[in-house]
């Protein structure tokens, strides 16, 4: 018997950056040794804070891979009002990408992953907006049940709950209410609705985790007494795999590519500070867990379970970790008779999972195609092989959701590997997949969840598995499998996803925003999509009344799953300015199908259907428009090209290497896309070729940049410094502070009517420091705060326009606010010669 002194880790990273999502684990021998560890540790912390990104990934990791402790993180929102710097998807699609980051760092940190139903509805100064835009009870039920379903000893928050105002309001609101729940999570008569499925529950200490971000400096932080704080050595060196405590919380948060957040791993010393805000003080301070007992003499009957995996430890072999399967199995059964039912759930899932890895038991249920229908036979093909030399028998295979079992009774002899056939007809009425929390209508501040048992779940719900009921040394133990689909590709290789149920068809109007300007008439795209074989019914596009639709049903039929086909209705818009919302809907034998499918698919999650209504909005505009060409140079990624296309613009998207003064002189206007100047390195090299096209007598107008992280001090011809200031209330009063400039008032007049029905926000890093050549144009503030100007900034250079603007075009062309699409129209329009316009007001 070999014994390994070696640090405890819980998770599979050997090779992680090189992996794909949805591919199954594999444990080396050192990571089932420290799952084994891991076995005989029952204490649980849960880290709370607001958004994805929040959490401190070293702190998660040292508690979970150094003190072997279950590690929650609880983000109230799913990141949904932040920006995108990998796609064009925004609000929920942005959350979807968000959550599955959250579950891939969690599979690096070794933490769990959690959420309440709050809608991240965008930047909010302070809690009182927060929590007024939340529904505050609704939270506090959503935090009180997952402490109660948890059952932590220990609650972190991250940030501080005593320093409102000082930081994003979801923020402060995550640590206020969690400090607020300590008191009530053991009350029985708070939220009694819930104690049919979980026990009100006690948490015995909170802390705060400070941070020099609080204190303003490192150097602050350094020089303050932090004699009270609860410190914890967190720069641990793993030399089972090679790793410091550091690097693997890098890796974590690396994996929130959405917000470029990679980063760069550290080694050596690395301290983390705790101040104790509620409950017990640890008499050792420095001791986390003083005073609470975390080993399985916390269970009724069960020590002798803490006993025999102290035995399995001491006896465990890395050159063959199957002859802990014995004494593992023992301790399964004996898990299976404690009446705890938090414990003996909690750890037979693990003690199962360290079996099968100890026994290199490899099970796997694989669909012959990875979509299916509701109602619809699938065909499975199912794996089963053990390579050890335990003797095990598949006494049966039991299918979900139908619940069915086939019986096996097959010997599982050492490295045979063993391939069934299964079939499993699908209920009629299964659930589509699809993100739960989307599937009914939300609010502006939160999600609608019904199912008591759904809510806090952070993945998509799947219904179809498979149980292995496999026998080892006399005991019957069911290991569940998700059925997934999986092929191979040429370049990167075995490539896996999961079954996805979607509807019998789908149907998608290609442009979310449909601007009927001049012509009333437009031919608008209609994409049919066959979820099985052999469809077919008749597409229809919805309207009022007063907007004509020809013809008024097209029939179609698709032959094969997975087939699209586009058709087209002419649509003859009212004379008058209006706004509706076109739905398209395909019937089939009586039945109304009327989804849109979006997939949203990177390499570094789990590929994702999200099912939305199949609709578009549609505008008859009064806009006037100059058709100019446009260059468009992409940053972080929007939809802006798009929306100018639908403005009549002819658009190109230029590429930086693109742009040299030949090519631009075949445009009138060059815009930058949201963050390029954070994002596109080689702009920082064409910015007088950029210039000089402005000077020629041609227009730029440059989108919102944030002021950290700028390629380029230059990002203007003219001085100008991009501050924090942002307008979060989208309906604020808007102030003209230039108000006879052309760029509010040809070719369309602009008023504070255009700046109603705005969507979660003004804007946002407007400038607060620019040169005088710039003309302030409009003004407004959030409640209780002095006049921002820099949401708008004109300046003549040469014989063209330098425009900077920090308004959300991002987010309000893509949601058919028609104000953006004239004031933009202005932007582009705006020609010289003309006599300079002079500031209107003095700074």
């Amino acid at each position: 018997m070999r014994k390994i002194a070696i640090q405890s880790f819980f998770i599979f990273l050997i090779g992680l950056s090189f992996s794909f999502a949805q591919q199954p684990q594999k444990p080396s021998s050192v990571e089932i040794y420290n799952q084994i560890k891991k076995l005989n540790f029952l204490g649980s912390v849960l880290y709370v804070a607001a958004h994805p990104d929040d959490e401190n990934t070293r702190l998660i990791s040292y508690l979970s891979s150094e003190m072997n402790a279950r590690t929650g993180y609880l983000s109230l929102t799913r990141g949904d009002g932040g920006q995108n710097l990998i796609g064009p998807q925004l609000r929920e699609l942005l959350g979807v990408i968000r959550t599955q980051e959250l579950i891939e760092a969690r599979k690096i940190d070794g933490g769990e992953q959690f959420f309440s139903r709050a809608n991240d509805f965008g930047f909010s100064k302070n809690p009182d907006e927060t929590l007024q835009i939340w529904d505050k009870d609704k939270v506090l039920a959503d935090m009180i049940w997952t402490i109660r379903k948890f059952q932590p000893d220990i609650i972190i928050n991250r940030f501080d709950h005593r320093s409102p105002g000082t930081t994003h309001g979801h923020h402060t609101s995550s640590a206020m209410l969690s400090v607020e729940i300590f008191d009530l999570t053991n009350d029985p008569k708070v939220f009694p609705e819930q104690l049919k499925y979980v026990k009100p529950w006690q948490v015995k200490r909170e802390f705060f985790n400070p941070s020099w971000w609080f204190y303003g400096s490192q150097e602050k932080f350094d020089a303050a007494n932090k004699s009270k704080f609860t410190k914890l050595e967190t720069g641990v060196y793993y030399n089972g795999i090679g790793k410091s405590n550091q690097e693997i919380a890098a890796l974590s948060r690396s994996r929130h590519q959405s917000q470029g957040f990679g980063s760069t791993g550290s080694r050596g010393d690395d301290t983390e500070y705790l101040e104790l805000i509620k409950g017990e003080d640890p008499k050792e301070r420095d001791h986390l867990f003083d005073g609470i007992d975390t080993s399985w003499n916390r269970v009724k009957n069960g020590k002798p379970v803490g006993e025999l995996i102290s035995k399995i430890i001491e006896k465990y072999d890395f050159n063959n970790p199957s002859a802990s399967i014995p004494d593992l199995v023992k301790a399964y059964s004996m898990m299976q008779s404690l009446e705890d039912d938090h414990w003996k759930t909690l750890k037979s899932t693990a003690i199962k999972n360290i079996i099968a890895a100890s026994a290199g038991l490899y099970l796997e249920a694989v669909a012959q195609e990875q979509e299916a229908t509701p109602g619809s036979t699938i065909q499975l093909t199912l794996e089963t092989i053990n390579r050890s030399a335990i003797e095990m028998q598949l006494v049966s295979v039991t299918s979900l959701p139908d619940n069915k079992t086939t019986v096996q009774n097959s010997d599982l002899n050492n490295n045979s590997d063993q391939k069934t056939k299964l079939s499993i007809q699908l209920p009629s009425n299964l659930e589509y997949t699809q993100p739960y929390w989307l599937k009914e209508k939300a609010s502006v501040g939160m999600y609608t969840v019904s199912n008591q048992e759904n809510i806090g779940i952070p993945d998509i719900i799947r219904e179809v598995k498979v149980i292995f009921n496999i026998k080892i040394n006399g005991i019957e133990i069911p290991f569940e499998r998700t059925v997934v689909y999986k092929y191979n590709d040429g370049v990167k290789g075995e490539m896996y996803n999961f079954l996805d149920i979607v509807p019998e068809v789908t149907t998608s109007i290609l442009e979310k925003v449909l601007i009927f300007n001049g012509n009333r008439t437009k031919m608008i795209p209609v994409k049919v999509r066959a979820g099985k074989d052999n469809i077919k019914g008749n597409l229809q596009l919805e309207l009022p009344n007063s907007w004509m639709v020809s013809p008024k049903q097209i029939p179609f039929v698709l032959d094969k799953k997975g087939t699209e086909q586009t058709f087209y209705f002419e649509v003859i818009a009212p004379s008058q300015p209006e706004e509706t919302v076109a739905k398209s809907i395909a019937i089939v034998d009586g039945k109304r199908f009327d989804k849109d499918l979006t997939i949203i698919d990177y390499s570094h999650i789990t590929k994702q259907m999200v099912l939305k209504p199949a609709e578009s909005k549609c505008i008859k505009l009064d806009l006037k428009t100059n058709g100019d060409a446009i260059a468009y140079i992409m940053g972080a990624g929007d939809e802006v090209p798009e929306s100018l296309t639908q403005m009549g613009y002819k658009v190109t998207i230029l590429k930086p290497e693109e742009i040299t003064p030949e090519r631009l002189d075949a445009f009138n206007v060059v815009i930058t896309g949201v963050r390029a100047y954070n994002t596109v390195n080689a702009l920082a090299n064409k910015q007088n070729i950029l210039f000089d096209f402005v000077k020629s007598g041609k227009n730029m107008i440059v989108q919102y940049n944030t002021n950290g992280r700028l390629i380029t001090d230059h990002i203007a011809p003219y001085a100008l410094k991009l501050s924090n200031d942002r307008v979060t209330e989208e309906n604020a009063k808007i102030t003209f502070l230039a108000p006879n400039h052309p760029i509010l008032n040809s070719p369309n007049k602009i008023s504070e009517k255009d700046f109603q029905g705005w969507t979660q926000e003004q804007g946002l890093y407007y400038p607060n420091d620019y040169d005088e050549a710039f003309t302030p144009i409009i003004s407004s503030h959030d409640k209780g705060e002095s006049a921002k100007k820099g949401a708008l900034l004109v300046a003549p250079y040469g014989k063209g326009y330098y425009i900077y603007t920090g308004l959300s075009f991002f987010r309000e062309l893509p949601e058919g606010v028609s104000g953006a699409y004239r004031l933009l129209s202005n932007m582009i329009s705006l020609k010289q010669p003309l006599e300079a316009p002079k500031p209107e007001i003095k700074r």
